[in-house]
């Protein structure tokens, strides 16, 4: 881990034409950010594209508050959690990205943002809809959820399709927001030996490791079922056990028989996303291979559409990074000033363009680097519609209790009554333990 000094191999300058912010602005600002960020210029391996390093934001936020010094540490996502609380714990930085939001603002270790909003009048208009409310969460003294921090980096899930496959089969494209019926009989249909390619076809895929306890939740979702409710440890209720739940495992489970084999492990899609790709439909899926489609110029063969929703048409996994201060951080006004800056289009735009990340500002929609690529405006509207939240429960034990018990019922191990009342029981103690 390191500062950023810059790279000897910058070719474009890039800038937002603001005046600089007035202020004696001084001191050291240290921001953590998570991922495969680069601090200079880096080649992406895969796609041979390549992309400006951190050095641009360092440089902008400089040059708008004279007398500033940025340094950026980059954490890899393995282990991200007990390494941000390491860095808390040694008072090491003090903007965070922030996934893990409910977690650390529960014990304390965060600075609520409302006060700043307020006193700054600072309009959160800006931001995708459901995205600031989605991260808010409670304190340790809070009996309400609060703003501890602000949309950073943005994420949702979607189901996308193979449209070269479904027109090999004769099958007619998925609908926008598709049902579990629609979903089960063309995965069906498109399973065996493909009419025209001679090759085997699967017809859907859900991975067995990591996500599948999300990709359930929202399968329920679809039977307007519910993760549960609730945000503090002692208060939460889940809903592993319903009726909804179970009936979403036995589809899941229905489906296995048209998944590649080894899906269970994480494998059987790797042609996803390419030419030679022989999956028709991929459930709970992100948007974090796109930048490689779009590089192989083949965002024509693939098609997002909605994934499972409820009666009222919100559903999935809302999910993401937001931008937190520490607590215990002696630059808090500087921090404030960083969060700010991270939402402007200029930052927004530069994450997007140079590292495929999915901005969180209303207004992305209209921007031409997103509207040349068609498969994104779906990924934005889905960011807008998650419900279910990754956290607390999906950070924590539960979900991984959750996990271990799906992947029984899905090997045949376990019976899924039995999966679920067992997740069910494990992870209320877990919670209550907590």
């Amino acid at each position: 881990m390191t500062g950023c000094q810059g790279s000897s191999e910058e070719t474009v300058t890039r800038t937002s034409n603001e005046d600089p912010v007035e202020g004696d602005w001084s001191g050291n600002l240290k921001v953590v950010l998570i991922g495969d960020f680069q601090l200079q210029d880096a080649t992406d391996p895969i796609t041979g594209e390549r992309s400006q390093g951190l050095y641009v934001i360092k440089n902008e936020f400089e040059r708008l508050y004279h007398g500033v010094t940025v340094d950026f540490v980059i954490m890899p996502w393995r282990n991200y959690v007990p390494n941000t609380q390491a860095m808390m714990a040694g008072n090491e930085a003090d903007v965070y990205q922030m996934p893990g939001v409910n977690d650390f603002a529960a014990q304390g270790l965060l600075e609520p943002l409302q006060p700043l909003i307020d006193e700054d009048e600072y309009s959160l208009d800006h931001f995708s809809d459901n995205l600031v409310e989605g991260w808010m969460t409670l304190g340790p003294d809070d009996d309400e959820p609060e703003i501890y921090s602000l949309p950073f980096l943005g994420d949702s899930r979607f189901i996308q399709y193979d449209k070269k496959i479904f027109s090999e089969w004769e099958v007619e494209p998925l609908s926008e927001k598709p049902t579990l019926e629609e979903v089960a009989e063309k995965a069906k249909a498109m399973t065996g030996t493909n009419p025209v390619t001679e090759r085997d076809n699967y017809g859907i895929y859900f991975t067995g490791t990591n996500d599948t306890s999300l990709a359930l939740t929202n399968v329920m979702e679809g039977l307007n079922g519910s993760w549960g409710e609730g945000y503090k440890w002692d208060e939460i209720e889940l809903n592993f056990d319903s009726p909804e739940m179970l009936e979403a495992l036995n589809w899941m489970i229905e489906m296995s028989e048209y998944v590649p084999a080894g899906f269970i492990n994480g494998q059987g899609n790797e042609q996803w996303n390419t030419p030679e790709n022989n999956v028709a439909i991929s459930i709970n899926t992100g948007p974090g291979d796109l930048k490689t489609l779009f590089a192989q110029g083949i965002e024509d063969q693939y098609g997002i559409v909605e994934n499972f929703k409820n009666e009222e048409g919100i559903g999935g996994t809302f999910s993401g990074s937001p931008l937190a201060i520490a607590n215990q951080s002696t630059n808090k006004e500087l921090a404030w000033e960083f969060i700010k800056f991270a939402s402007h289009p200029f930052v927004q735009e530069y994450l997007w363009e140079e590292w495929g990340s999915t901005p969180v500002l209303d207004e992305a929609t209209e921007w031409d680097s997103i509207k040349e690529h068609d498969l994104m405006l779906p990924v934005l509207e889905a960011m807008t519609t998650a419900v279910t939240p990754r956290y607390p429960w999906a950070s924590s034990q539960p979900r991984y209790i959750l996990q271990s018990k799906v992947e029984g019922a899905l090997t045949g191990d376990i019976t899924p009554e039995q999966a679920l009342k067992q997740a069910q029981e494990e992870s209320t103690e877990w919670l209550r333990a907590r």
